[in-house]
């Protein structure tokens, strides 16, 4: 089968699930250029602000073809936010470019509305009308507001699992936003599923490494119908981690030991990629082969959320000694910083919001972590902040030095769901903390997984700061209170085949001014 005929495939299974596509739009158009859907990737926003967020589309007639079928000229794409799902209350209206500098993609920065509402978007283009989205505002930093609700999730392996989680995600009631900490895509080769474990569906093509490979990448990610819904139904705040780019990348070093002005090739071709198909700011364009991914988020009074990016500025950390950076340039002078010195000071500005609660949204894990013993890597994850233990202690000290009682983390990347916290000090590890951290597992990477494996048995042991391991996939809400904050975690029954069950299987609540987890039973 073509990877023509897999995409008409999708998109048409995808409209016809959503139902979506009536109407047409009031001006005349140029004739499309195929007769297949131009909004096969469906639609999304992200990044909101009290007076609007952004909304995002790709054209992408034939999405695994080269340029995503589309010819190489601007198009105009006409969007509309209402304030109803059937759009006879329209309250902004615009003409967006869809350039080919840019795989046609659309970021619209929807202004002038109303703080703390809930709006409806939808585009057109070329006579055709994309499906509909919803996106909600925030409220003002500093207005009083009484409840918040983010979802977090990410790890989406493609080939290794379905997206029902994504499904059952999108489907929560009151969502304000879902925090993505990143592996939106993975960078391998198709795998032969007749062949190989937890394989479920093929990449389409080899390693990814050039800006025409990351695009089909993500087109083959974003058919799907599940992911799309997620996407339809609430905004997303994301951030990236490394599967975008490489496993395990940081600053100019990849796994293979690759000369660095190569990988930073590979590096800027990713990062251009990740901007076209994310609804961020226009502000995050890609210059000089990196972005400024990091940026805040204010909820009213009650939450500030601050995106951190812990791969592009990282120095001084721990080697992995089974994957020798030998095309790197190390320098060996200066802090080991996982941020980088600027983001540093800008997170520490940020932690002196009066909010009543500060989110710190990022990627691998903040808190010291023993792993069951391995014989291809040691106890601690280099690739985490234990790699950068200084850069950590830095961080617990400005929250401390605040005696900041509300600091909570989000986190990704090690496909398990823990819950614990952030300890003073390294070698206390039930001693005072600083912070709580809630680690979420993966969307789909790693297949259906188990609640605890035979090698974990001893880990709890290992981490009295740490109160929950399991290794199953799904995702966590955050249920945000003005004196209290909840974190559901959810997990999948399976993800190796569709319609998979979700279910609330662990509980905990951290009460304002006290930096300790209870568990609900």
């Amino acid at each position: 089968m073509t990877h023509r005929m897999i995409a008409r495939r999708d998109v048409l299974k995808l409209a016809g699930s959503l139902a979506l596509l009536s109407g047409v739009g009031r001006q005349a158009w140029a004739s499309a250029p195929s007769s297949d859907y131009l909004f096969s990737l469906g639609v999304a926003s992200g990044d909101p602000w009290p007076d609007g967020f952004v909304l995002w589309t790709r054209l992408a007639p034939v999405p695994l073809d080269p340029h995503g079928g589309m010819p190489m000229s601007v198009v105009s794409v006409d969007w509309e936010v209402a304030e109803d799902e059937r759009f006879t209350r329209v309250v902004q209206s615009g003409v967006a470019a869809a350039r080919p500098e840019l795989g046609h993609s659309v970021h619209v920065e929807a202004r002038g509305l109303k703080p703390g509402w809930r709006y409806w978007y939808r585009f057109r283009a070329n006579g055709q009308v994309s499906p509909v989205g919803a996106a909600r505002t925030t409220a003002p930093q500093g207005v009083t507001i009484d409840r918040v609700r983010i979802g977090v999730a990410g790890c989406q392996h493609y080939e290794e699992g379905f997206y029902t989680a994504y499904r059952r995600l999108g489907e929560v009631s009151d969502l304000d936003a879902i925090f993505h900490y990143g592996d939106y895509i993975y960078e391998g080769r198709g795998r032969d599923c007749t062949k190989v474990k937890n394989c479920v569906r093929s990449h389409a093509g080899d390693e990814i490494y050039s800006l025409d490979d990351y695009r089909r990448r993500y087109a083959q990610y974003k058919l799907d119908p599940d992911l799309q819904f997620a996407h339809a139904a609430v905004p997303f705040l994301v951030s990236y981690d490394d599967h975008e780019v490489d496993n395990n990348w940081y600053g100019e070093c990849d796994q293979d030991g690759s000369p660095a002005e190569a990988f930073l090739l590979r590096r800027a071709a990713a990062m251009q990629a990740w901007y076209e198909h994310m609804p961020v700011r226009q502000a995050l364009y890609p210059m000089n082969g990196g972005l400024k991914m990091y940026r805040r988020f204010d909820y009213g009074d009650l939450l500030r959320v601050q995106v951190l990016d812990t791969r592009q500025y990282r120095h001084g950390g721990l080697l992995q000694t089974n994957r020798p950076p030998k095309g790197c340039r190390l320098d060996e002078s200066g802090p080991v910083t996982m941020l980088g010195s600027q983001q540093e000071t800008w997170v520490s500005a940020g932690l002196s919001s009066s909010a009543r609660w500060n989110l710190l949204a990022q990627q691998v894990m903040v808190m010291p972590f023993t792993y069951p013993k391995s014989r291809d890597a040691g106890r601690t994850n280099v690739d985490s902040w234990s790699g950068y233990a200084a850069a950590r202690e830095r961080l617990v000290a400005e929250i401390v030095k605040r005696d900041l009682k509300n600091v909570v983390i989000a986190t990704g990347d090690v496909h398990q769901h823990h819950a614990g916290v952030v300890p003073v000090r390294e070698g206390a590890l039930d001693g005072p903390a600083a912070a709580t951290e809630f680690v979420c597992t993966s969307i789909s990477s790693g297949g259906d997984g188990v609640e605890l494996g035979k090698g974990w048995k001893e880990t709890p042991a290992d981490n009295p700061h740490c109160q929950l391991y399991d290794a199953r996939r799904g995702y966590q809400v955050f249920d945000i209170g003005r004196d209290s904050w909840r974190t559901d975690v959810t997990t999948m029954d399976k993800v190796s085949e569709r319609g998979g069950r979700a279910t609330v299987t662990n509980s905990f609540v951290v009460e304002r001014g006290r930096v300790a987890l209870n568990r609900v039973s």
